[in-house]
């Protein structure tokens, strides 16, 4: 097991990282960076559904000279992500970038990657140190006969080992692959090598349905060894559905409390209620609320109203009608079409 307490606490805007601060929930925006109406618009949501550190592509000077004015509409810290050209990562700092993900790798010449961390040094913010497994050098795949943990881990530190010889180590690491289990193994490696925090992730990971079990499955096994103080969620989809995403895995982990916690049965022959759309109209509805509770939405009598007795307050379903339980105990019998508007009801007024 690691400790993500022993590393380095890194501060990314207002927010911080690493050391015993909680693990923190990141997203990358899909708009076009230099549309900042679209860009902001998105971030102010992503900011209301649980987003703590927001990143955006800068694939040219357009992009750059518009977070000066993104920064001055959102109130969560802005991480610049630049491949290829260093003086778009030199603009992204000096238009107030709180954070730059760089992979030194394909910036060019030292010369250069020394000069954003030069400029990364006279703005005081960190520098995400990225490497994935579609760009590892040729150098490390001929060395270990392919792409392999042991290889990632080894260009990562490589780029690390390149910037803090030239005198700075406010750094996160983050290393992605597609490969889930690679993945695992070379943060694994990784994490016993270094003390500077680790962004966590499973890139490419897909479609929200096997998006989301490749992340819970990797993103699940590191977090639970110790290893990970910010995690993304990468879906190829709404960015939304990363944070939903990202605060389940976090919860069920038991490093996140707070936040309604959604339980429905599975359906089968004996539900006679629309479960399966009171559900997914519940878990979007209690997005809104900041409570630690459990809200049991279930199909039948065979285990409705003993579920709905262990969850804070539930619906037991019955024939087009149902129970509405509430801390183990009935307090009536509702019509199908009201399920909805006294769950409401009853979270707004909860005490």
């Amino acid at each position: 097991m690691f400790k993500r307490t022993d590393t380095k606490v890194v501060k990314i805007g207002d927010r911080c990282i690493g050391g015993s601060y909680p693990v923190a929930i990141q997203s990358m925006c899909n708009t076009k960076t230099d549309d900042v109406e679209a860009t902001v618009s998105q971030i102010l949501a992503l900011e209301a559904a649980g987003c703590e550190i927001i990143r955006v592509a800068v694939p040219d000077m357009k992009a750059a000279m518009a977070i000066s004015d993104i920064k001055k509409r959102i109130h969560i810290p802005l991480v610049a992500d630049i491949h290829f050209d260093y003086k778009l990562a030199i603009a992204a700092i000096e238009n107030g970038a709180d954070k730059i993900r760089i992979n030194p790798g394909n910036i060019g010449s030292d010369e250069r990657v020394r000069a954003v961390v030069d400029k990364a040094r006279e703005y005081s913010i960190p520098i995400r140190v990225g490497v994935n497994s579609g760009s590892l050098e040729k150098s490390v795949i001929e060395k270990y006969g392919g792409v392999t943990a042991a290889g990632l881990a080894e260009s990562a530190m490589s780029k690390v080992r390149l910037i803090e010889g030239m005198g700075y180590d406010d750094l996160v690491i983050s290393i992605k692959s597609s490969d889930v289990m690679m993945c695992v193994k070379a943060h694994e490696i990784l994490a016993a090598q270094t003390d500077h925090p680790l962004h966590i992730g499973i890139t490419e990971s897909g479609t929200p349905v096997s998006g989301n079990i490749k992340s819970s499955i990797g993103l699940g096994i590191m977090l639970n060894e110790g290893i990970g103080n910010t995690i993304r969620v990468s879906l190829t989809g709404d960015p939304l559905e990363e944070i939903k995403s990202a605060k389940m895995i976090l919860k069920t982990l038991g490093l996140r409390t707070g936040g309604i916690d959604v339980v429905s049965c599975p359906t089968c022959g004996r539900t006679n209620i629309d479960l399966i759309g009171l559900a997914n109209k519940v878990e979007d509805m209690v997005q809104g609320y900041d409570l630690d509770i459990k809200v049991a939405v279930m199909g039948c009598v065979v285990n409705g109203p003993g579920e709905a007795r262990e969850a804070d307050i539930g619906i037991a379903g019955g024939m087009g009608e149902g129970l509405l339980i509430k801390h183990g105990e009935i307090v009536r019998k509702l019509p199908e079409s009201e399920f909805l508007s006294v769950l409401k009801e009853e979270l707004d007024n909860w005490v």
